[in-house]
């Protein structure tokens, strides 16, 4: 394989890719909602040649983009959506919001999507050079930020052909790393009482909000009696309105029910639905269950993180000038001295003891272009991702490169403000290059691409992927 060749390609068309990412961070979409980002997509892939298929697994703005035929087919997974409440003007070292309230690009999918795009584009462009046969498609997947897009389409089906998965990340760290993620299932819970006169007739009521808090109550003591990786979070979505003197005969709250394996999520969630009911019951109100989605555990491949890798190295690291590092270091500003401990205590962990001194000095730089050693685990990271509802159809990859200045952290003004920078787009750029390469290698090296799907058949053993969102419950 010509890599050399690759990065080229990408290279060619980067101010493409730049102005898509640029347009995504525009929009600022959320969840299900990504028309304006999802059609900037599509163009640019229609342009270079794609079919696209649009709206697929009940999904307005989710799509398929396809080019080649025939096997093997390489999927790669784009994302685009924002986050709710992170507005945030660009190229600032303060927090200063666009729109207040509005959303924005708080984890970088801006830059997910664009860097999936260019990396889709010169998988294209190098099959045309060569003749490479085989199949790239390009997966886009709204609503990774609660929502789980993927997670509708595995129950669709439309990942079973694939053969191998390439996704990536952007952060403030460059690494491949082949570790598990936590299982979560998101329900809301939803209670029907009476209203009544507070004060005058309460016998007469049946509150919907106190039993929230009574499911609650009994969630929190069930905390002692699951295994210590699990975690469960709620929120209210409606907490019976402002009234003290109504009983409130509406509430509901939406659970995150987390663990490293998706059926231990399933049998903590049937103990959480008991409770539930039993809420209901003390109160005298009716309980209903709403999906809204699921996230399975990435399925580690240890092949295929090998491979992210060996491309990191060969084609990295990023070269950033003095005005990027200065710019990075207004940012580092803003942060306190709990995240730059907290990234830290990561690098010492990756490189080991024995490296202290080089951590010290890797530290002190502005953003760390350094490529962090390889890591693999079967254990899980305290965080999840809709990746991992793909990852048990076929051998997956996920990697980071830096886009951010250092000790910045996900979901944080910070990230906005930054992602439409010139570090950024260096970092989404040195991204789709590496999708690109391994997703070609996998291409020609059919040995390669066997053994990560030994691997994967291996940690699969007898598990099969069985959704268990309703087949009436549609994404919203």
């Amino acid at each position: 394989m010509n890599t050399k060749r690759i990065a080229e390609l990408v290279d060619d068309k980067k101010q493409l890719f730049e102005q898509v990412g640029d347009a995504i961070w525009d929009a600022s979409e959320v969840r299900f909602n990504l028309k304006k980002s999802a059609d900037t997509l599509c163009d640019a892939l229609k342009n270079e040649g794609f079919t696209i298929e649009r709206g697929v697994a009940d999904m307005d703005d989710a799509f398929i983009a396809t080019y080649g035929e025939g096997k093997p087919i390489i999927g790669l997974l784009g994302e685009y959506d924002a986050l709710e409440g992170l507005s945030q003007k660009c190229d600032m070292n303060v927090n200063e919001p666009r729109v207040e309230g509005a959303p924005g690009h708080g984890c970088g999918h801006n830059l997910l999507g664009s860097a999936t795009l260019a990396g889709a584009v010169a998988i294209k462009d190098y099959m045309k050079e060569t003749g490479l046969k085989g199949t790239v498609r390009y997966y886009g997947c709204p609503a990774e930020e609660g929502g789980s897009g993927k997670a509708f389409m595995a129950r669709a089906g439309i990942y079973k052909d694939v053969d191998a998965f390439v996704a990536y990340h952007p952060a403030d760290t460059t690494k491949a790393a082949a570790i598990s993620t936590l299982a979560v299932y998101q329900v809301a819970f939803k209670f029907k009482g009476k209203p009544a006169h507070a004060a005058a007739a309460p016998e007469m009521g049946r509150s919907a909000l106190d039993a929230v808090e009574l499911m609650n109550v009994g969630v929190n003591y069930l905390r002692e009696h699951v295994i210590q990786e699990a975690r469960m979070h709620y929120a209210y979505l409606n907490a019976g309105g402002k009234a003290p003197n109504v009983v409130q005969a509406d509430a509901e709250v939406l659970y995150y029910i987390r663990a490293p394996k998706l059926p231990q999520v399933a049998s903590i969630f049937e103990r959480v639905i008991d409770i539930a009911k039993g809420a209901a019951l003390m109160t005298g109100t009716e309980m209903e269950l709403r999906w809204d989605s699921i996230c399975a555990d990435i399925i580690p491949n240890d092949t295929m993180g090998r491979l992210a890798d060996k491309y990191l190295r060969e084609l990295g690291p990023v070269e950033l000038d003095e005005d990027e590092k200065a710019y990075a270091r207004k940012l580092q500003e803003s942060i306190g001295e709990a995240e730059m401990k907290r990234l830290y205590a990561q690098l010492l962990a990756q490189f080991g003891q024995d490296n202290a001194a080089e951590v010290d000095e890797m530290i002190k730089k502005p953003v760390i272009t350094d490529i962090i050693p390889y890591s693999f685990s079967d254990a899980a990271m305290p965080g999840s991702s809709d990746v991992g509802d793909a990852s048990w159809f076929a051998p997956t990859v996920m990697f980071n490169t830096a886009c951010f200045a250092a000790g910045t952290v996900g979901h944080s003004w910070q990230y906005v403000s930054a992602g439409k920078s010139s570090m950024a787009h260096k970092g989404m750029i040195y991204g789709g290059k590496v999708m690109a390469a391994i997703a070609v290698e996998l291409m020609e090296n059919a040995e390669l691409l066997s053994k990560a799907q030994e691997e994967y058949k291996k940690r699969m053993g007898n598990n099969v992927y069985v959704s268990p969102i309703p087949k009436e419950i549609k994404p919203r």
